[in-house]
């Protein structure tokens, strides 16, 4: 099987969030970045399909120079290649932007099988494995938690609200965003560290980029304080009272 694995780097979640003067994202310029932990279930899942069913595993990002360093975990990991569609412009995209600017770099290697994380831990919007999957005109489903692939065909099995589950039935190519915890995941030996050394990551650059869909006006970091209110009365009185406060401040409806 050849199959594509969508990356993306994001901000280590040890990091304390600094917001940037524009108070539109976070200031990246002496961030700690790692590997979306959603993307490296998604890469272990196709590693998996690779060593039952053969093929390559491709990984794919999108974002500004220092994406390399995740592309270069995914490849120590074991996928084959990559390509790397740079742009600074891409570091804090909406769904839409970087759907396209993947797709551009997916829709001529034929590709048999595309798997993306759930979300992002940045944003957590959920929708580029969704955008992608219709750029691409390629059948799709979400939030996999098990992977079957037989001649033409996919058996996945989707999780559900509630502890349901779903199994389904698709034609191969497909688009899947892959859960969280599907999977155990594996990380570079120092052999794979050297041989990602070797592998050939291919830059891609924006030919045109897309037209934001979302525009993100504000951000900032919620401010902690206490407060301590007692509450004086009857039993009776003072739960009607505790009630009143927590739909007052929206805590229950």
């Amino acid at each position: 099987m050849k199959i594509a694995v969508c990356i993306k780097q994001v901000v280590t979640r040890e990091w304390q969030v600094r917001v940037n003067e524009s108070k539109t994202w976070v200031r990246d310029q002496d961030a700690s970045w790692e590997l979306n932990e959603p993307d490296a279930y998604a890469l272990e899942e196709a590693l998996r399909l690779k060593e039952k069913h053969g093929g390559e595993v491709v990984v794919i990002s999108a974002g500004p120079a220092r994406v390399a360093q995740v592309i270069r975990e995914a490849l120590a990991r074991g996928a084959d290649r990559a390509i790397h569609v740079q742009s600074d412009g891409l570091a804090a995209a909406d769904a839409f932007a970087v759907a396209d600017a993947l797709a551009g770099a997916i829709k001529d290697e034929k590709f048999e099988l595309v798997l993306t994380g759930l979300q992002s831990d940045d944003q957590g919007f959920a929708q580029v494995g969704v955008v992608l999957a219709e750029r691409l005109g390629m059948a799709h489903s979400t939030i996999i938690m098990d992977v079957q692939v037989t001649g033409s065909e996919l058996r996945v099995k989707r999780e559900l609200e509630g502890g349901w589950f779903q199994w389904l039935t698709m034609p191969l190519p497909a688009v899947l965003t892959i859960q969280s915890g599907i999977n155990q995941l594996r990380y570079a030996t120092l052999k794979g560290i050297m041989a990602a050394k070797k592998k050939e990551i291919r830059v891609a650059a924006l030919a045109q980029p897309a037209a934001p869909r979302q525009r993100i006006v504000s951000i900032y970091v919620p401010e902690k304080g206490k407060k301590t209110e007692l509450i004086s009365g009857s039993p009776a009185d003072a739960a009607k009272t505790l009630v009143a406060r927590l739909r007052d401040q929206r805590v229950i409806e």
